[in-house]
């Protein structure tokens, strides 16, 4: 093996880094299971709480816009470093709240522990990333696998030891020291691949080769049709999934599944979330990044719609089948978020233009707040269900009109 071989061969360490490490920050996503405690302890509300989950998006949005800057200006290991001491802070301060004022949750959650995911989202990805230009599906699979799988196997693991003698504040102060830990190896372990390191030339199936690629600043992607058009089919895409994730339980019970099943649909939709990461990496480095878009289009409309005829007929059944493909749709879309962005838009500048990309997961959150609204208001599942397979029925008009820049 070749000195290029033996410096290439390590990437699959990296990769294996940056899944773990994508695992420990994903823990944001657990909060449906991690606000558990804190709504009992200081009588906080369904929308207050559900506010601090928006604000987390938000500033997790704005983390992957400072990561991008921080790691081009200072280098991936400080800005890791950094998101580390940013969500254990976070995480830790959360630990410390003595008052029930939420206004200090929302700095400490959805500020501190925003911000710091989402530095550490950005880099991760941008970092692991650059040593799988020829297989980038993959890699973007994979490492949100990791994200997603979260808060299947670190949500768990909080509320055990929510439940145990250990209790939710100590449970709190580990989750951030871990956080802390997992980061700040990964980003001294993790580097970038050097100049010397041959990589074998991507497919070409629906893919641009990489002397075909453009290479253009985030200032040049805005200017492009094409990432607007992404962007909002991405984000409605999202919002299908956002809003079933919000009402999983309540959804299943609504067709009168018992208690415990209700329960297990919350973590099988955790598990198709992280299904649908992976395969539809491995879809984009067979069939390209526009069948692949297409393919999660349509997926998304079928999740909708089946769900749509469940809540209408009240069928546990088919409430399961659109739990399960709701969750791998939901899945797709941030592994498409990032191939698409290497793909159109290249590796150059990949860094900032993810951060930009990564807002779709902002919009999609406004649009499960809608829709939760809507189901406040009718008290039905079956309005709130028309809005989101109408946003995916605009999604597939924007999919089918998006070109190369």
């Amino acid at each position: 093996m070749n000195q290029s071989n033996r410096k290439l061969s390590i990437r699959w360490t990296y990769m294996i880094i940056g899944i773990i490490a994508m695992l420990f920050a994903g823990v944001l996503y657990a909060w449906s299971i991690l606000k558990a405690p804190l709504s009992t302890e200081f009588g906080w509300g369904p929308s207050e709480l559900a506010l601090n989950f928006t604000l987390a998006m938000t500033f997790f949005c704005i983390g992957g816009l400072l990561g991008a800057q921080i790691s081009k200006r200072l280098g991936h290991r400080v800005a890791l470093i950094l998101a580390g001491v940013l969500a254990a802070l976070g995480f830790v301060l959360t630990s410390l709240l003595r008052t029930d004022s939420v206004i200090l949750l929302y700095l400490t959650y959805g500020v501190l522990a925003g911000v710091g995911i989402g530095i550490a989202y950005n880099v991760v990805i941008a970092t692991v990333s650059a040593w799988f230009p020829d297989k980038k599906g993959l890699c973007s699979g994979c490492l949100m696998m990791g994200f997603g799988a979260s808060a299947l196997i670190l949500g768990n693991a909080a509320d055990a030891m929510f439940k145990s003698s250990m209790g939710w504040r100590t449970t709190y102060m580990i989750l951030g020291i871990a956080i802390l830990a997992v980061l700040s190896l990964a980003g001294i372990l993790l580097k970038r691949p050097g100049a010397d390191v041959v990589f074998s030339k991507p497919r070409t199936s629906g893919v641009a080769s990489t002397e075909e690629r453009p290479e253009l600043t985030s200032g040049q992607m805005l200017a492009r049709p094409s990432f607007w058009m992404a962007f909002f089919c991405i984000s409605f895409l999202a919002a299908v999934g956002s809003s079933v994730i919000s009402f999983a339980k309540d959804l299943a019970l609504s067709v009168n599944a018992p208690e415990a099943l209700a329960v297990s649909l919350v973590g099988v939709l955790s598990v198709c979330n992280g299904l649908g990461r992976i395969l539809t990496g491995a879809v984009f480095d067979v069939i390209g990044c526009r069948r692949t878009m297409l393919c999660a289009n349509a997926l998304t409309i079928g999740a909708a719609v089946v769900t749509l005829i469940s809540v209408s007929m009240g069928s546990l059944t088919l409430c399961i089948i659109g739990v399960c493909l709701t969750g791998m749709s939901y899945g797709a879309c941030p592994t498409i978020t990032s191939a698409f962005t290497s793909t159109f838009f290249g590796m150059k500048h990949f860094s900032g233009n993810m951060a930009l990309m990564t807002f779709t997961v902002m919009v999609g959150s406004f649009v499960a707040t809608a829709a939760n609204k809507v189901l406040e208001a009718t008290g039905g599942y079956t309005d709130a269900f028309f809005m989101l397979l109408s946003l995916t029925l605009v999604a597939l008009v924007l999919n089918l009109f998006i070109r190369k820049p």
